[in-house]
């Protein structure tokens, strides 16, 4: 049984740190800051210019002016700061984000991510992405294993354009966890009902299940 889109977001919830900077990619990892644990603080930031972004607005605390990236409405923990975005990005480019959680379209075997256009379609651009990738410590893919189609996501190769080559450092699915190794994928945890089988049959490259 594959793993609800919430339980997604809170798994890759567990990859935090206490007083990690992190920044949420668009869609799916946007939810991933109603599952902060408790107690824990995590400074989430947007490359518009917040860091320190908290949980959705109730409707009374609706305020047009805070925005993030996907130009949703947000919050604000205590101890927030606004800039602008040519900061923001240099905070990104500069190294300082410990983690970066986004979205993709494809993923190779040895940690390519493709996650901002499809040949042929009208894109607005890659946004952030490609800095996203380049300047954090650590990158976290949070997406379906397959498309809706049920076409593969984890490839040998990429076949769309790569926002960055070999940047990515775990793969969490909505049926496993997959970490990117110089030895190839290795297989960390499996949704429940999930057989090993079921995932190798959902994914071209050769996993491994070393200590699984």
């Amino acid at each position: 049984m594959a793993w609800t889109h919430e339980e997604m977001a809170a798994r890759a919830a567990a990859e935090l740190h206490d007083g990690d900077y992190v920044n949420l990619g668009i869609g799916l990892p946007t939810k991933v800051v109603d599952h902060v644990p408790e107690g824990m603080q995590v400074w989430l930031q947007s490359e518009n210019g917040l860091i320190g972004i908290g949980p959705p607005p109730y409707e009374d605390e609706i305020n047009p002016d805070l925005i993030d990236a996907a130009k949703q409405t947000i919050t604000m923990v205590p101890g927030a700061s606004i800039c602008s975005s040519s900061m923001s990005f240099a905070m990104i480019r500069g190294g300082h984000m410990d983690q970066s959680i986004l979205g993709a379209m494809q993923v190779s075997e040895g940690g390519d991510l493709a996650n901002w256009m499809i040949p042929g379609k009208l894109v607005k651009g890659m946004g952030g992405a490609m800095d996203l990738v380049g300047g954090a410590r650590r990158v976290v893919v949070l997406m379906e294993h397959n498309t809706r189609a049920g076409e593969m996501k984890i490839l040998r190769r990429c076949s769309l354009p790569l926002t960055g080559a070999n940047v990515v450092n775990r793969i969490i699915t909505d049926i496993a966890v997959i970490d990117v190794t110089e030895q190839g994928l290795v297989v960390k945890e499996l949704a429940p009902d999930v057989s090993r089988e079921d995932l190798q049959e959902r994914t071209e490259p050769t996993l491994s299940f070393v200590g699984l």
